[in-house]
């Protein structure tokens, strides 16, 4: 499993999530490899599939299932929650990303 966290610097939820990124990743899934990627600019938002700061992938793709098709973009990263919206995903979405990618890697190894 491959996870990348993609910011921009100066982003205030960049460190919340990736310290809840980690946590998740010890807990459910230890020894996953992280790369955490700084995206200094719109054409690197477009090479990355970068939806906003912070973004997570996991195997290549977003966290966040309703927004996969979402053009890239440079900015602040807004997430839908069941609280409302958050500059920081819920580790509950996180979860679901990790079963949705382990489950993907049985059918298709």
């Amino acid at each position: 499993m491959k996870v990348r966290f993609l910011y921009f610097g100066g982003c205030p939820n960049a460190e919340p999530t990736l310290t809840l990124l980690k946590e998740t990743l010890a807990a459910e899934v230890p020894d996953t490899d992280l790369e955490c990627q700084e995206i200094n600019a719109g054409e690197e938002a477009v090479r990355y599939g970068f939806l906003g700061s912070p973004t997570i992938q996991i195997d290549g793709l977003d966290i966040e299932k309703e927004r996969r098709k979402d053009p890239p973009f440079y900015g602040c990263r807004i997430y839908r929650t069941t609280q409302g919206s958050s500059g920081i995903p819920a580790k509950a979405m996180i979860i679901e990303a990790i079963v949705e990618a382990s489950q993907a890697r049985h059918v298709f190894p």
